[in-house]
């Protein structure tokens, strides 16, 4: 991926918040204007998660993380109910201002933990609290570099049996798509698997979301857990060029 727009992170990051600070502050905004499909999507994700809830080595219940959580979607008809507790990440703040009117009073006071107004390129969790932490349609805003970062501190705010849960759209070739609309990228399967497996992370579980109309990205969730030997964040960290070794 060194030719394409992730070869410039300051612009690359700089040129997505500039386009997000434009969009509605809406489902079908946070969607890209495919609001129809969330409950399709929310129906796919509440099916894997109760199956990881119901497994023989369970996560908690008690805290999930959503991370690039924009007006609260997936917290809202997601992880506030299966969980005692969630925190958002979004670097848009004003999409954190309408969440709160979005979830409600009494979700926020109930569920609602910490509004985290940042990047997942800038983002570390606190060690050991959370159960959960999903990742949904963002990390096509991640430079190859940041990606693995982010998923290396995301294994340190794992609780015992805790999981992280990606669902990303997937190209149907080999080949990573550019959009220089919103300074995104969609990587195929193989390079998400690579860079997970850099991060340190073994793929659990590959499920495909079904029902989503057709001429859109197939989209996939992976169930990660750590590997043995989880690498440090203070580490140097090697960036992967498309699917070759």
């Amino acid at each position: 991926m060194a030719n394409d727009i992730t070869s410039t992170p300051e612009h690359f990051y700089q040129d997505a918040a500039k386009y997000w600070s434009k969009v509605p502050a809406t489902v079908n905004g946070m969607l890209g204007g495919l609001g129809s499909v969330s409950t399709t999507d929310i129906q796919g994700s509440k099916t894997l998660l109760k199956q990881l809830l119901n497994s023989k080595f369970p996560p908690g219940r008690s805290y999930a993380l959503d991370c690039g959580a924009g007006i609260g979607r997936i917290t809202k008809f997601l992880l506030s109910e299966l969980f005692d507790q969630v925190d958002m990440v979004e670097q848009n703040a004003a999409f954190l201002e309408t969440a709160e009117l979005y979830l409600g009073q009494s979700l926020m006071e109930r569920k609602v933990g910490v509004m985290f107004p940042v990047g997942l390129q800038h983002f570390a969790p606190e060690p050991k609290k959370y159960d959960v932490i999903w990742v949904q349609w963002v990390l096509g805003h991640l430079t190859d570099d940041d990606f693995v970062k982010f998923f290396v501190n995301c294994q340190i705010g794992l609780r015992p049996n805790g999981v992280i849960v990606a669902k990303e759209n997937i190209t149907s070739t080999d080949d990573v798509d550019v959009d220089a609309t919103d300074s995104s990228v969609t990587r195929p399967l193989g390079v998400l698997k690579k860079l997970f497996d850099q991060a340190g992370l073994d793929c659990d579980r590959l499920v495909k979301q079904h029902n989503f109309p057709k001429g859109l990205y197939a989209v996939y969730m992976f169930v990660l857990k750590p590997k043995i030997d989880v690498p440090h964040a203070t580490e140097t960290l090697k960036s992967v060029d498309g699917v070759s070794d």
